[in-house]
């Protein structure tokens, strides 16, 4: 039996991740638009999207984790800005190539271990990675280069500190308390889970 083919639970799991995400990254997006209307007056409107990064990374990690088989993560979180979209996000479809990219980023660190470790230092390395491809493809199509290179640091920044607490911190530690509990069957030695 194909240990990486996808059950209908995953399915499921996979379609009611999306779905949560879906609804708390367009609340993300509504609080970043009010914070950027808050910096504006200040010259920092460019960073009022920033402490929410994080958020946007955690349907792909919370699924990888949770199921353990490649590009779950990718296809979540692809799936999860459809539905932010189709509620009323804004940005329009760029949203879903942005979704793809943060996917990649967040699977390219559980992929390398051949999706079995699941260690806060894999949660950090996926927040940091999914951080710095976000940072390169918004840095791409916003022009970085033509700004001041300490607001580009200040992005960078702010972006990686939410990227590891929401995506790195808060979602290994959701993830963990629903092992601990005793919700998840992964069939995996606990040593090798925690490790």
């Amino acid at each position: 039996m194909n240990r990486n083919k996808l059950t209908l639970r995953d399915y499921l799991l996979m379609a009611l991740i999306s779905v949560v995400f879906g609804v708390l990254y367009l609340m993300a997006v509504y609080a970043g638009t009010a914070l950027t209307t808050i910096l504006t007056p200040f010259g920092l409107g460019v960073l009022g999207y920033e402490p929410f990064f994080g958020i946007w990374f955690m349907a792909a990690i919370i699924t990888t984790y949770l199921i353990r088989k490649p590009a779950v993560g990718i296809i979540t979180e692809v799936i999860a800005a459809l539905i932010e979209v189709m509620l009323g996000n804004m940005f329009g479809v760029m949203v879903l190539v942005s979704a793809f990219i943060q996917g990649v980023g967040v699977e390219i660190p559980f992929a390398l271990t051949k999706y079995g470790k699941y260690s806060y230092k894999i949660a950090m390395l996926s927040a940091l990675s999914a951080a710095v491809l976000s940072f390169l493809w918004t840095g791409f199509r916003s022009n970085y280069l033509a700004m001041d290179w300490r607001i580009v640091a200040a992005i960078f920044v702010v972006r990686l500190l939410s990227s590891l607490f929401f995506t790195g911190y808060l979602s290994k530690r959701i993830c963990d308390k629903l092992d601990e509990a005793g919700i998840l069957n992964h069939n995996l030695e606990t040593s090798e889970i925690f490790e």
